[in-house]
């Protein structure tokens, strides 16, 4: 007789349905070579907690523990992360009585990693400032060819969406048909070859407007202003924004202006434009939003068009009018 084989343990999940959540405690991008904690937890008494990565075993069970009122839990230290893996994780809970029967697995929670990879490009398509209702795509690009792209949002846990591509494409999207102030926020994405992570993208900030009353905007002055002159643009409103904010041909214009109260009842911004030119067109709307939810817009204002008199501006307006004129 040969000598006996090592132990097989044979685990069943799904045993228990109480939800177990896994979570990263303050982000889940992580900065190579440092130390992260993941922390597990259920409403179910469970008496342990057991982590996986890639659906292996990835540190000894932990006791549970009472984390947060009526939620039990344990804390896991993962770590040093390095970018040239992924780092993918589950969590389980059981009792002792009966450790080879685990409960439903819990979510899948990815830490981020900044690699040395060429960083992605990400933008949204039509524009970065939507009417909410409206349908926008955010698009992740790599240099070359990925395996895996995620988009994240900042403040959530889990990646917003992750693709995994089988033909080494270079783009890859999350559609929105129907923009809301829930998908208003600060984005990136990464991409994963064989080789790691990529550094992390750009920032994304989409803006979600019309959730708001809209303010008013207007100008001292008319609006017409003498070539390479300068104006200041007022948005007001009845109600109290703590910020204003002015956009040029649907995109951001300026920085934004923080609401004063005024002796009318109305709170107030004022924007200074110009030297204006007459090369382009200076189509303004203002907006209003509040501190604790900046990419979430109020309704634009009525569109301020500046009309740009002078010389150079005459002969720029005849240049785009008359052939259209003398066509008629």
């Amino acid at each position: 007789m040969s000598e006996r084989s090592d132990f097989l343990e044979l685990v069943v999940t799904g045993y228990y349905s109480s939800k177990v959540t896994l979570s990263a405690i303050s982000s889940p991008v992580v900065t190579s070579g440092r130390l992260v904690t993941l922390q597990c937890v259920s409403q179910q008494a469970y008496n342990m907690f057991i982590l996986m990565k890639e659906d292996e075993k990835f540190s000894p069970a932990l006791p549970s523990q009472n984390i947060y009122p009526e939620l039990f839990g344990s804390l896991f230290t993962v770590g040093p992360v390095t970018p040239n893996q992924r780092w993918r994780f589950t969590c389980y809970g059981y009792y002792l009585s009966s450790s080879q029967l685990w409960s439903v697995p819990s979510n899948h929670l990815e830490l981020l990693v900044s690699g040395i990879l060429h960083k992605p490009t990400i933008w949204a398509h039509p524009g970065s400032v939507i009417t909410s209702g409206s349908p926008v795509t955010i698009w992740c690009k790599a240099t070359l060819g990925a395996l895996t792209y995620v988009i994240y949002k900042e403040g959530i846990q889990e990646p917003w969406v992750q693709q995994t591509q089988t033909d080494n494409n270079t783009e890859a999207k999350l559609p929105i048909p129907s923009a809301t102030q829930v998908q208003a926020g600060r984005y990136h994405c990464y991409t994963y070859t064989s080789a790691g992570w990529s550094e992390r993208s750009d920032t994304l900030e989409l803006v979600v407007t019309g959730v708001y009353n809209k303010p008013t905007l207007s100008t001292m002055r008319n609006p017409v202003v003498n070539l390479r002159g300068s104006v200041t643009l007022s948005c007001t409103s009845s109600q109290r924004y703590d910020w204003f904010i002015l956009t040029k041909n649907g995109q951001k214009f300026s920085i934004p202006q923080s609401s004063r109260y005024t002796h009318t009842g109305m709170f107030l911004a004022e924007f200074p434009v110009g030297p204006v030119t007459s090369r382009q067109r200076w189509r303004f709307r203002c907006y209003g939003y509040y501190t604790n939810n900046p990419q979430v817009w109020s309704e634009g204002s009525d569109v301020l068009e500046l009309l740009v008199s002078g010389e150079e501006a005459s002969d720029s307006l005849w240049n785009r009018v008359a052939p259209d004129s003398c066509s008629q």
